[in-house]
C-alpha cells in the first residue's frame, strides 16, 4: 500500500516535470485503501531556524551569485503548473520542518559521520589505484620550505577574468621583520567578455599575451630577447592533459570559449610561449597548476604544515600531498625514472566531487535533483555540498512546503518553478539576517521571487525559508568536514605504510630517504595540519566555515577518546592563491 509520504513524493516529482500536482495526487490516492483521514487545516506558523551544531557567529553573505555551471549541466526545462491547481494544505509547518531536520541532519550526526568518513577513506584508497578520472597525480612533487625567493610573472586564466601579476617572494624570514612573505608588485585584472570568448585559436592567446606585455611594461619595460627570460607560471582553470610541469595538451575549454577550436591537442605551454614571443616578451612558461594545487602551494609557503587544499564555491575539489608509491603507476603516464627517484610525494588532484556514490545519505529532494540531471551520479558529493546545488535542493523543499503546508499562502512564487532559479547567494543573505523582523531577508526574497499577486511574503514564510536553508547548509558543512577528515585519515594511513614498508628496506639510500620523508609527514599530521581553503561558500556563507571546523574538531576528538592517534586540522584561508601558487610552483623549481 502506498503511503501518504510516497504519494506526495511522486506528486512533487510530477509537478517538477510539468504535470498537474492535483491530477497525480488524486490518481495515486484512488489506488490506496483504506483512505487516510486528513487532519484539520492548519495555517502556517512562525518558526525559528534550527539551531546549528556550533555557536553562530557573525558572517557576511555571498556578494556574488554562484552562476557558473558545473561540468555536467542539469536540465534547464522550466517546471510548469497552473497556479489555480492547489490542494488543501493540511500539514503544520513545524511538523514539516521537524521531518526535514530529521532527514537532513540525523544522517550526519557526529557518530555516523565517523563511520561515513572511514567508508569514504576506503573509497579514496581504492581510486588511488583504479580510477583514471580522479586521484590524479600532478607534476608538483616539491613543497616549499618558506625560504624561496625571487620575482615571477604569473597568469590566472579563469572562466570570467584574466589576471596578470608580477609577484615577488621574500621568504618566511620576513616575518621577524613583520613584513609580508610576498608582494604583488603589479596586477592587472581584465574581464573576459563574450567577444573575447569567441576569439578562435591563437587570437585568444595573442589577446592574453597583449595583456601580459601591458603588465610587464608598468614595472620597468618589456624585456627584449637579450635579457634573461622572466619565469612565468600559469593557473589554468580548464581541462588539460598535462604532460609535464610546463606543458599539456589543450582540450575543449567549454563555457563559451572558442580558443581551443583549432588548437585542441596542441601543447598549451608552446602555444602561450609562441604568443608571448610575438609580442617581444622574453618570458619562459615553466609551470602550469590547477586551482586546488595552487591553493595548497600558496599556503604551504607561509605555513609549512599545509598538506591539503579545499575549493568550495560553485563546485568542490581538494588537493592532497600523498606518497608516490601509494598511487597506481599507470596514473603517472610516461614520466622518466629520474622523476620517481626524486619524488617521494606528489600533490594529487582528487576530483573530490566524484566521490560518495553509494555512501552519501540521500533523501527525497536529492532524488528529485538527480531525476532531472543529465549525469545524476557523475558528481554525487558535489550535488550535496556545492554552491551550485544548495539552492536547488532548497527549491524542491519549498515546492513541497507550499503544496503541503500552505507556505506562501499555498501559491508558489512563479519564478521558483524554473530549475536552479533559487541561488545560494540568496540563501546566504537570508541566513545572515538574524534580526527579529527578517526585514532584509524578506526584501531580497521578494525582489527576486515575487508572489504572483505582488504581495510580500510573510515573516513566517521567510522564517521557513531561512530554516530550510540552514538545514541544507548544515548538512553540506557536515559532509565537507567528513570528506576532509577522510582525506586526513588516508594520508595518515598511507604515510604509515610507506614508513614501515621502507624502514627496514635493503633497497638503499633512496628507500631510506623516502622512509624519512614519511616519518616527517606523520609528525606533522599528528601535531597540526593546515587545510588551505577558498571559494565563495567557505568564505562568505554565514557560519559555514565555523560549522566545518567544529565538526572536524568533533571527529578528531572522537579519535582521541578511542585511543587512536589524533591531531589538529586547521582550516586556513588561501588568499590570492591562484597567482601565489603559480609563483611558488616556479620558486620550487629553483630549490
Amino acid at each position: 500500500m502506498t503511503s501518504l509520504r510516497g504519494t506526495l513524493f511522486a506528486a512533487i516529482r510530477s509537478l517538477v516535470r510539468g504535470k498537474s500536482f492535483l491530477k497525480v495526487l488524486l490518481l495515486r490516492r484512488t489506488e490506496e485503501t483504506p483512505a487516510i483521514q486528513a487532519p484539520e487545516d492548519t495555517a502556517p506558523t512562525e518558526v525559528e531556524s534550527p539551531s546549528a551544531s556550533l555557536s553562530p557567529s557573525a558572517s557576511t553573505p555571498l556578494s556574488t551569485p554562484l552562476s557558473s555551471s558545473p561540468s555536467s549541466t542539469p536540465s534547464s526545462a522550466a517546471t510548469t503548473i497552473p497556479i489555480s491547481q492547489q490542494i488543501n494544505t493540511t500539514r503544520p509547518v513545524a511538523d514539516f520542518l521537524s521531518e526535514a531536520e530529521e532527514l537532513l541532519l540525523r544522517p550526519v550526526e557526529s557518530a555516523r559521520l565517523g563511520l561515513f568518513s572511514r567508508q569514504l577513506k576506503d573509497q579514496y584508497r581504492e581510486r588511488l589505484f583504479a580510477s583514471p578520472a580522479c586521484m590524479l597525480p600532478s607534476y608538483n612533487h616539491q613543497l616549499p620550505n618558506g625560504q624561496e625567493f625571487g620575482r615571477y610573472l604569473c597568469l590566472d586564466v579563469g572562466g570570467s577574468t584574466l589576471r596578470v601579476a608580477l609577484i615577488e617572494l621574500h621568504g618566511q624570514n620576513r616575518k621577524e621583520l613583520e613584513e609580508p612573505e610576498s608582494n604583488i608588485l603589479c596586477i592587472q585584472t581584465v574581464k573576459i567578455t563574450p567577444d573575447v570568448k569567441r576569439l578562435e585559436g591563437m587570437q585568444f592567446f595573442d589577446w592574453v599575451a597583449f595583456h601580459i606585455a601591458e603588465t610587464v611594461s608598468k614595472v620597468g619595460g618589456v624585456k627584449n630577447a637579450a635579457d634573461e627570460a622572466l619565469p612565468m607560471g600559469l593557473a589554468w582553470s580548464f581541462p588539460i592533459e598535462q604532460t609535464s610541469l610546463r606543458g599539456g595538451l589543450l582540450q575543449g575549454m567549454g563555457k563559451g570559449f572558442h580558443a581551443a577550436d583549432s588548437l585542441e591537442g596542441q601543447d598549451l605551454g608552446d602555444i602561450i610561449q609562441t604568443a608571448c614571443t610575438s609580442y617581444g616578451l622574453c618570458v619562459e612558461l615553466a609551470a602550469i597548476v590547477n586551482d586546488s594545487a595552487a591553493a595548497l602551494l600558496s599556503e604551504a609557503y607561509v605555513r609549512t604544515s599545509t598538506r591539503f587544499s579545499l575549493i568550495l564555491g560553485t563546485g568542490v575539489n581538494m588537493a592532497v600531498h600523498l606518497p608516490v608509491s601509494m598511487i597506481g603507476r599507470p596514473k603517472f603516464g610516461s614520466r622518466p625514472e629520474a622523476w620517481f627517484d626524486s619524488a617521494s610525494h606528489v600533490i594529487v588532484n582528487t576530483e573530490l566531487s566524484m566521490f560518495g556514490c553509494g555512501l552519501l545519505p540521500t533523501m527525497r529532494w536529492d532524488m528529485l535533483l538527480k531525476a532531472d540531471h543529465l549525469r545524476p551520479d557523475f558528481q554525487p558529493l558535489e550535488q550535496m555540498v556545492s554552491g551550485y546545488y544548495l539552492g536547488e535542493i532548497c527549491r524542491f523543499a519549498l515546492i513541497e512546503a507550499t503544496t503541503t503546508t500552505g507556505l506562501f499562502r499555498g501559491i508558489l512564487p512563479p519564478s521558483l518553478l524554473k530549475p536552479y532559479s533559487l541561488d545560494t547567494e540568496t540563501l546566504s543573505i537570508i541566513e545572515s539576517d538574524s534580526s527579529p523582523s527578517l526585514e532584509e531577508a524578506t526584501a531580497i526574497f521578494h525582489s527576486r521571487h515575487p508572489c504572483i499577486d505582488g504581495s510580500a511574503p510573510t515573516k513566517a514564510d521567510i522564517a521557513t525559508v531561512r530554516a530550510l536553508a540552514s538545514l541544507v547548509s548544515q548538512r553540506s558543512a557536515a559532509i565537507v568536514a567528513a570528506a576532509v577528515y577522510a582525506m586526513w585519515l588516508l594520508k595518515i594511513e598511507t604515510e604509515g605504510e610507506l614508513q614501515h614498508g621502507l624502514a627496514d628496506s635493503s633497497e638503499g639510500m633512496l628507500a631510506r630517504r623516502h622512509a624519512d620523508a614519511a616519518k616527517a609527514e606523520l609528525s606533522i599530521m599528528h601535531e597540526r595540519t593546515a587545510v588551505a581553503f577558498n571559494g565563495s561558500v567557505l568564505e562568505r556563507y554565514p557560519r559555514y566555515l565555523e560549522q566545518c571546523q567544529g565538526i572536524l574538531n568533533e571527529l578528531l576528538l572522537g579519535d582521541a577518546k578511542a585511543g587512536e592517534p589524533a591531531g589538529v586540522i586547521e582550516m586556513v584561508p588561501a588568499k590570492e592563491s591562484s597567482l601565489l601558487g603559480a609563483a611558488v610552483s616556479l620558486a620550487c623549481l629553483k630549490a
